[in-house]
């Protein structure tokens, strides 16, 4: 059990680290100079947005 969770921390922070560094980037540039760590929230939301949309599920009522 802890194995999974520690297995599920560490693929959560390899899956987000894409967005995170990018957001990293944007506003250090903008001048808001956050940490990995205070980027990370919003990089786990930006994350699951673009994994949202590029989903190719139907959640409309089906066909009758």
């Amino acid at each position: 059990m802890i194995t999974a969770l520690l297995v599920g921390l560490v693929l959560l922070f390899v899956v987000t680290f894409p967005a995170t560094w990018l957001l990293m980037l944007f506003l250090g540039n903008i001048g808001a100079n956050v940490s990995y760590w205070g980027a990370l929230p919003l990089g786990i939301l930006v994350s699951t947005l673009i994994g949202a949309a590029g989903s190719q599920t139907d959640q409309g009522s089906p066909m009758i």
